[in-house]
């Protein structure tokens, strides 16, 4: 077993295990505004992992290459679908995305 093998595989689990963690919190949480944080979490840094140790692993061939393009294009489009599914869930819940007066009024008082 050659150091490369030992990296990706650390990479690996890493990986892996981020997204264990993130599947669990999706479970646990109470509202989409919480399972929200936990994809955001699996949909950048566990996948990035994961690709990080096919390139590793593979270097820069075919494999490597198309790695490095899904992180790129995790890394992009994640935190953007996060955001949108974020806004639609404010839209379905509250019926629109602005916020009134009132809500606005009760969100700066102070709590107690």
């Amino acid at each position: 077993m050659t150091a490369r093998h030992v990296v990706a595989g650390a990479l690996l689990a890493t990986g892996i295990g981020i997204e264990l963690l993130s599947c669990l919190g999706v479970l646990r949480a109470r509202d989409a505004y919480d399972r929200l944080h936990y994809l955001g979490a699996a949909s950048t840094l566990g996948a990035a992992l994961v690709c990080a140790a096919v390139l590793v692993n593979e270097g820069f061939d075919q494999a490597g290459d198309k790695a490095v393009l899904l992180a790129v294009i995790l890394a992009v489009c994640g935190p953007v679908l996060t955001h949108a599914t974020g806004r639609a869930a404010r839209i379905r819940a509250a019926g629109r995305f602005t916020i009134h007066d009132t809500e606005r009024e009760r969100a700066d008082e102070p709590a107690g």
